[in-house]
C-alpha cells in the first residue's frame, strides 16, 4: 500500500483534534466530575485521554483506509459522511454531560453515537476489513462509556 502521508496526517489528526478541542472546552467539569458518584469498575481519570487518544488515532487510521479505496466511489462517500457525523456527536457528547451535565440526555445522545459508531464499521467492511475491526474498540469503549454514563445518572440525583 502506498501511503499519502499528508492524507494520513489529516486523517489520523481530524479526530484526534476534535477530542482535544472537547477536552479543552470541558476541562474545567472534569473536577465536577471526580466529585461524582462513581459506578463500580470506573476506570481512574488518567486512563480516560491516554485510551481516548489511542481510539481516536485508530479512528484516523481506518478512516484513512476508507478513504485510500477511492474518494469518488459513492460508498467510500457514504461512509465517511457517518464517520464524520458519529465523530460530531462523539464531540457533542462531552459538552452535554461534562458542562450541562445532562447524564440522561448524555446516554440517550450516547446510544445514538453507538447505533452510528455500528453504522461506521459495517459501511466501512464493505470497503477495508482492516478498517471495520480498527473501530471495534472505539464501540467497545463507548459500550462501557454507557454503562458509567447511565450509572452516574443513577447515582447522581439531581
Amino acid at each position: 500500500m502506498n501511503i499519502k502521508k499528508d492524507e494520513f496526517a489529516i486523517a489520523v489528526l481530524l479526530p484526534v483534534a476534535v477530542g482535544t478541542v472537547a477536552a479543552y472546552f470541558t476541562r474545567g467539569a472534569q473536577m465536577v466530575f471526580s466529585m461524582l458518584n462513581q459506578p463500580p469498575l470506573s476506570p481512574p481519570a488518567w486512563l480516560f485521554p491516554v485510551v481516548w487518544t489511542i481510539l481516536y488515532v485508530l479512528m484516523g487510521i481506518a478512516s484513512y483506509l476508507v478513504w485510500q479505496q477511492g474518494s469518488e466511489r459513492e460508498d467510500v462517500k457514504e461512509a465517511i459522511k457517518i464517520y464524520l457525523i458519529q465523530l460530531a456527536f462523539n464531540f457533542f457528547w462531552s459538552f452535554f454531560f461534562f458542562n450541562f451535565r445532562l447524564y440522561l440526555f448524555s446516554f440517550i445522545w450516547l446510544l445514538a453515537m453507538w447505533g452510528l459508531i455500528l453504522i461506521t464499521i459495517l459501511k466501512f467492511r464493505k470497503i477495508s476489513p482492516a478498517a471495520a475491526y480498527l473501530m471495534i474498540p472505539y464501540l467497545l469503549w463507548v459500550s462501557f462509556a454507557g454503562y458509567l454514563n447511565v450509572g452516574i445518572y443513577m447515582l447522581n440525583p439531581r
